[in-house]
This record gives C-alpha cells, structure tokens and sequence, in this order.
C-alpha cells in the first residue's frame, strides 16, 4: 500500500517539475529551476490575492497538484478580492511575494513582465481556454493582454 501512495506523490512531483520547466524555459534560463519556482510562486499569490477565490480555485483545479499546493500555501482569501487597476500594481504584488529575492529576480520592469509572460504562458498550457478567458475578465485590460500574449 505505501508504494502505491509513493507512486502518486512521484506522479505529483514530476508533473509540477514539468510546469516549472515550461517557466524555466520561457525565461530563458531552462536550468534554473529554483527561480522558476520563485517567479511562479510570487505570480500565482499575486493573482489570488487580487481574483475571486472561486475563480481561481477553478484555474488551479486543471494546474499540477503541486503547483496547487505551492499556490493555496498560506492563503488567507478574502471574498471580495483587492482590483488591479493598473498593471504596475500588480508588478509591484508580484515583487512583494518573491520577498528578499525580488531584486535578484526581478532586477527590472522589463524582468518582471517577462516572469508574468512565463507563468502566464505555462498556465496556458493547463488551463482550458474558456477558464482563462473567465480570469481574463477580472483582469484590467494591461494584465489581459499581458495574458493573452503569454503564449
């Protein structure tokens, strides 16, 4: 019986491992792992910080369950989610999560876009596209676009 639950928890590992080598690769840096797991970490908390809950427990219902894990980690939600009204809030978020490392990550605007881009990108990749449109929609238009570029 345990190597049946060993066997998942594999399954699980190798599945996130295999979002965050689509991160690693759209940030041109296919081998730094530990960055993209950073940058996915501080995106994905950026942006249930500002969703509706139930929508984005239904974008992270189709991502990787580690992914999931690494997104609901230390989520405190709130039913009635802070706007983005403007993409650099929502860069400045983004910041904020990644914590001390934010400046090494993140030495520019133009550095943190891309990080998004690449999340994004790898959501995508998950994600139907009818979700993504639904997310989109609680977007500001900056941030939508960003998402529907995100490829």
């Amino acid at each position: 019986m345990g190597t049946v639950k060993h066997h998942h928890f594999e399954k699980y590992a190798a599945h996130g491992y295999e979002f965050l080598k689509k991160v690693a690769k759209r940030l041109g840096e296919p081998e730094n792992k530990d960055k993209a797991f950073r940058v996915t970490k501080a995106v994905l908390h950026a942006l249930r910080n500002r969703l509706y809950p139930a929508e984005f427990v239904q974008m992270l219902a189709q991502l990787p369950m580690c992914i999931k894990a690494v997104a609901v980690d230390g989520w405190h939600f709130r039913e009635k989610p802070e706007k983005i009204r403007h993409l650099d809030e929502f860069i400045e978020e983004v910041m904020k999560e990644d914590q001390r490392l934010a400046h090494h990550d993140f030495p520019t605007k133009e550095d943190a876009l891309k990080a998004i881009k690449a999340v994004f990108g790898a959501i995508k990749e998950y994600v139907s596209e009818g979700e993504i449109k639904d997310v989109e929609a609680e977007l500001p238009e900056p941030l939508k676009k960003l998402m529907e570029e995100a490829a």
